[in-house]
C-alpha cells in the first residue's frame, strides 16, 4: 500500500527485519570505500585498536539504508532524500553481528512553497543482537501528499 505524506504521524516507527554482517561484506566495503585496516586486514586488524575487524561506519549507515528502502513503509511512494544530521557511530560492528534498524518520525512539515509536498525528519537508530545501539542518524526527506490531498482524482 503507497502512503503520502499525509498518511504519516509523529512518532509513528518501522523496524526492520534483523540481517547479520558478515566479515566478507566488511572487507568489500571497505576495500572500495573505505580502505583501512581494520575494515580491510583482519590480521591488521588483530593489532590494531579495536582488536579485530569491524565494518566502516559508511558501511554500516549503508546498510540501515538499505533495510528501510527494503521494509517499503511508504510502498511505491517515492522519497527525496533532504540531508542527514547527527550522524553517530556508537559502538564497532563486527563479523557476525546481527542489526536491526528502527525508525522514528520525528518530524512532519508542509512545504509552502511547495503544497504538493511535505517534509519529514525521521530518527534511524541501528542495534546490535545484544540490544546495544550502534548507530544513530536523523534524516530529513521530502515526499508527496496523497493525490487526494493534492486535489487529484483517486487511483
Amino acid at each position: 500500500m503507497n502512503r503520502y505524506w499525509d498518511d504519516l504521524s509523529l512518532g509513528e516507527t518501522w523496524t526492520s527485519a534483523p540481517f547479520a554482517v558478515s566479515a566478507e561484506e566488511i572487507v568489500a566495503f571497505g576495500a572500495a570505500y573505505d580502505p583501512q585496516p581494520m575494515h580491510t586486514d583482519p590480521e591488521a586488524a588483530a593489532e590494531g585498536r579495536f582488536g579485530g575487524l569491524i565494518a566502516s561506519g559508511w558501511h554500516v549507515a549503508a546498510l540501515a539504508m538499505r533495510a528501510f528502502v527494503g521494509a517499503k513503509p511508504f510502498g511505491d511512494t517515492p522519497i527525496l532524500g533532504i540531508g542527514v544530521d547527527m550522524l553517530r557511530w556508537l559502538k564497532p560492528v563486527r563479523p557476525g553481528d546481527v542489526l536491526t534498524v528502527t525508525r522514528e518520525v520525528t518530524e512532519l512539515k508542509r512545504s509552502q512553497s511547495k503544497p504538493d509536498r511535505g517534509m519529514i525528519r525521521t530518527r534511524a537508530t541501528v542495534v546490535d543482537q545484544t540490544g546495544e545501539t550502534v548507530m544513530t542518524v536523523d534524516v530529513l526527506a521530502q515526499m508527496p501528499l496523497s493525490p487526494a490531498a493534492r486535489g487529484l482524482p483517486p487511483g
